[in-house]
Formats: C-alpha cells, structure tokens, sequence
C-alpha cells in the first residue's frame, strides 16, 4: 500500500505540473494582453508597460512559468490585478460557500441514488423502474444550467416560493441565515448526479444479483430481505465508490454553472468573472485546484475500494 500511494502521488504530482503548464501556456499566448483589460482600452503604451513590469508580463513564458511554479512551492497562487487581492485569499473567502453546495449536492445524490438504484434492480421492468429509468434519462440528457433554469422558472418565478438570488452575504454562515435560497441550486446540482448515479447503481445491482453466491443464497431459502442487506447492497455499491471519486471535478464544474445562474458568489462566479477579465492567476489557480480535486478524488476512490474490498490488493 505505501509504495503504491507514494507511485500515485509522485504521478500527481506530473500530471498538476502538466495541466498547470497547458494552461499557462494557452492563457499567455492565445488569451488577449490583461493589460488592456485591466487598465482599459485608452491605457497608453508607459502604463501598459509599467503594469506588465510590475506583474511580470514582460518576460518570456518559460520564466514566467519556473517563477510561477516557484511561487508554488511556497503557496503563493499570485495576485488578482482586478480585485487588488492574492488568488490564495480570494480562494479562502469563495471556497466555503462552493464546497458547502457540492458536498450537500453530493450527500444528496448519494443518498437518494443508492436506494433507488437498487430498488430498480430489484424491481427490474416494473412501473416503477422503468418510470425512474424514464426520468433518469430525462434529467442525464440535460446540461446541470437547463435544470437550473427549469428550477427557477417554476418555483421562483411562476409560484414565488423561493429567491432566485442567493444572498449576497460572502460568508458561508451569512449563506446559511438564508437557507430556503440554497435549495434550488443544491438540487439542481444533485439532480444530474441522481440520475447519472442511479443508472450506474442499477447496473451494478444487476450484476450482483445474477452472481452464484446470490442464487446459492436464495436456494437456501434465505429471505430476500437479508439477501438484499448481508449481499447485495455491500457488493453493488463497491462501484459507486469509483464513481464519487471521480465525481470531484465534475461538481466543481457544476459549480461554475449553478453559481452563474443563481448568482451565488463563490468559486464559480469567481471563475467565470476571472474569465471575463483575462484573470491569469485566478485562472491558473482555479484549473490548479480543479487538477488537485481529481488526483485527489481518483487516489481516495482506490484506496477506500481497498478498504472496502479485500479481494483487491494494490501492488
């Protein structure tokens, strides 16, 4: 196991160095000068040039790149031109609020998507799995910001039950004071993991069930109660554990858009304003802990299905 994690982690570390370089590379020579935007179109060539001094602009990429990477080391992600702050507390004052959505978002999925794939499979071709496989491929078809807009259409705007605006409150604890307003984007961001989830645990169940050891049991004569509790829930969710791992950057994704649309001020909303603005660092931080969370969420997804499963050894 330990030479195993340290293997992963000395490949975590290659694979950030990578996406980090790609990144740098396409904001600084494809993405327009941030001078231009951060000083204005009517900035003369002293200021343009002063500005790109200042924040090493002016230099070629290779060094930006090894000063970039240097700072790195010590934590440091930059700092935002635009909003007169490093990236690193700007990353401390947006991340409670998005990690408190995907990881409610998360919770919610999971619990909801389990049971449910499971009763499908247990229930296979009946009214109620093919209703759920119906609306299941419904809501896996549609992009997370059409369910958003659906969301707000029907329960803001045409009942008036909820705000489509969240607080504007930065804090998380301000968020909170102000719950009823986090719900339509903790479902709407649930919503597509449900149905993604639900379709995969219904197909792992299945499997399971047409396993020998489940026929042994029932010709035992053992009810399908403690069939379905002692072998068949364990096993079939051994996959999802997988799946939730490798659903990290998928949220964080999913953020960018609920955040959008419900105007919600963490790191999406960051994110999409940093695009806007020509934000290298932001930028740059951003896809930094996006590659983070997916080595992350892959390493944790191994190790726990180890955990969890003694068949599988990790050499």
């Amino acid at each position: 196991m330990a030479g195993y994690l340290i293997r992963r982690l000395a490949t975590a570390i290659i694979v950030v160095i990578g996406i980090t370089l790609v990144t740098f590379l396409m904001l600084h020579i494809v993405a327009p000068e941030p001078a231009l935007t951060i000083l204005g179109p009517k900035a003369t060539p002293a200021a343009i040039r002063a500005f790109n001094h200042a924040y090493g602009y002016d230099r070629p990429w290779y060094e930006q790149f090894i000063t970039y990477l240097n700072h790195l080391l010590h934590g440091n992600l930059g700092d935002s031109p635009k909003d007169n702050q490093t990236v690193v507390s700007l990353f401390k004052e947006k991340a409670p609020l998005s990690a408190f959505l995907s990881g409610v978002s998360l919770l919610v999925a999971i619990v909801v998507a389990i049971p449910l794939g499971i009763y499908q499979a247990v229930k296979r071709n009946s009214v109620g799995d093919v209703t759920a496989t119906t609306v299941a491929f419904i809501f896996y078809s549609m992009p997370v910001f059409m369910v958003a807009l659906i969301l707000i259409q029907i329960f803001a705007l045409s009942l008036g039950w909820v705000d489509p605006n969240v607080s504007q409150d930065q804090t998380l604890g301000g968020a909170l004071s102000s719950w009823p307003e986090l719900v339509l984007p903790i479902v709407a961001l649930a919503t597509t993991t449900v149905a993604a989830y639900s379709r995969y645990q219904r197909s792992a169940s299945l499997d399971v069930l047409a396993q020998d050891y489940i026929k042994v049991a029932r010709a035992k004569g053992l009810p399908d109660r403690l069939i379905y509790t002692r072998h068949l829930i364990r096993n079939a969710s051994l996959p999802m554990i997988t799946l939730i791992g490798l659903s990290l950057p998928a949220l964080i994704a999913g953020n960018v858009l609920i955040e959008n649309a419900f105007n919600i001020d963490g790191l999406g909303l960051l994110f999409v304003k940093s695009l806007q603005n020509d934000d290298y660092n932001v930028l740059l931080g951003y896809t930094l802990l996006t590659a983070v969370l997916t080595v992350i969420g892959n390493l944790i997804a191994d190790v726990a299905l180890t955990l969890s499963d003694p068949r599988i050894r990790l050499v």
